[in-house]
């Protein structure tokens, strides 16, 4: 039997974007580009014929823009989105309200150059589909009853209990030292669909929280933004990462796009190390650097999370910790928007617990310094 082909519809008003992103698309013979419309209107009337698996969406278009169509469709009948906008590029907020509303993932194409470029990035349009199209995109819970209700269960003692434990923490060569501590931190690392999984989780911490380090794949431009986003929205302090910045209670920090973070320690605190570096598992930054860097330095005294996301990112780098004698969660199948981290992971061996998004929050809450 033959197998299905994705079906992909290009809403652009573009006619050069939606002539290269097919022609792009076409060359992948599990993909077909089955429609194509200038603008969401012209969309909505090919859809009610062949409603497609992905749709690869602009910002700017007439008659209704993107994001309100976005917003429409993923209340009325939720499908993968592709966002492919020169919006986004211009560090507007753009991309967070495309994240926040359902998109997938986002493709910022430059306002000049616009055929150059779609070519070059053919490559990453194509992984940005495919992804798409394993995507559960079913509504995710909102982020204030995230974690509450029926739903969250309370933590097993057995594992509950590794936590509080101190741990031996070797400094680095020349310090002389082994010291013991009680400081906790939390580790975790999404990609696909984790902007909306984090908001979901971060939202529902109180400040009494442990200090958080987090890996979210996002573009260099564009992590700081989110940072400043879930800021506004939480209890807990929030924001992009800066070279040696203290890991402390009440406070989360998130991985500049195009650096690698590492955790470190110096006497009794925790920072970060914020550098560049070649791309890990095709990313920077990687789950794994950010993981492997918590097992070394925090060993049992850490707790390692990882969420949503397409590949295998961050599933070795969770063993690792769970070896160090960490407490290890995986987010769970059906809450995925994509399952393909947390899948490897518990394949690895690598996770105690595997929680629904809404038993997460809980989780992390019990981990206080």
């Amino acid at each position: 039997m033959k197998k299905r082909t994705v079906q992909v519809m290009i809403v652009d008003d573009s006619a050069l974007v939606r002539q290269v992103v097919s022609r792009a698309l076409a060359r992948e013979p599990e993909i077909e580009v089955v429609a194509t419309a200038s603008d969401p209107l012209f969309a909505i009337d090919k859809m009610r014929r062949n409603w497609p698996d992905v749709i690869v969406l602009d910002i700017e278009m007439p008659r209704m823009d993107g994001l309100s169509f976005l917003r429409k469709l993923m209340a009325e009948r939720p499908t993968p989105v592709v966002v492919c906008s020169s919006l986004a590029e211009q560090g507007s907020d753009t991309l967070m309200q495309a994240l926040a509303a359902g998109a997938v993932s986002v493709i910022t194409k430059p306002r000049s150059g616009l055929k150059d470029f779609l070519e070059d990035a053919a490559n990453d349009i194509i992984a940005a589909v495919r992804g798409a199209a394993q995507a559960n995109v079913r509504p995710l819970l909102p982020a204030t009853s995230a974690g509450a209700g029926p739903q969250a269960s309370p933590q097993p003692p057995a594992t509950a209990d590794r936590l509080p434990h101190t741990a031996d923490v070797i400094l680095p060569a020349g310090s002389g030292a082994m010291l013991k501590t009680t400081e906790r931190v939390i580790a975790m690392g999404t990609s696909t669909g984790g902007t909306q999984a984090l908001e979901a989780v971060l939202t529902r911490l109180p400040v009494t929280v442990a200090g958080i380090v987090i890996v979210q794949h996002m573009p260099e431009q564009f992590t700081a933004m989110f940072a400043e986003r879930l800021n506004s929205l939480c209890a807990i302090e929030v924001r992009e990462a800066r070279h040696n910045d203290r890991v402390i209670p009440g406070r989360a920090l998130i991985a500049p796009g195009g650096r690698h973070m590492r955790l470190k320690r110096n006497g009794a605190q925790y920072h970060v190390e914020v550098i560049p570096g070649p791309l890990v598992n095709r990313h920077r930054p990687s789950v794994d650097v950010l993981f492997r860097s918590v097992a070394r330095f925090a060993g049992r005294n850490a707790l390692g999370v990882i969420m949503t996301g397409m590949g295998d990112d961050g599933a070795r780098g969770l063993k690792e910790m769970s070896d160090a004698g960490a407490a290890t969660i995986a987010q769970d199948e059906a809450s995925c928007v994509v399952f393909g981290m947390p899948r490897e992971a518990i394949r690895l061996g690598a996770a105690d617990r595997v929680l629904s998004l809404a038993q997460i929050p809980s989780a992390l809450a019990a981990v206080e310094c």
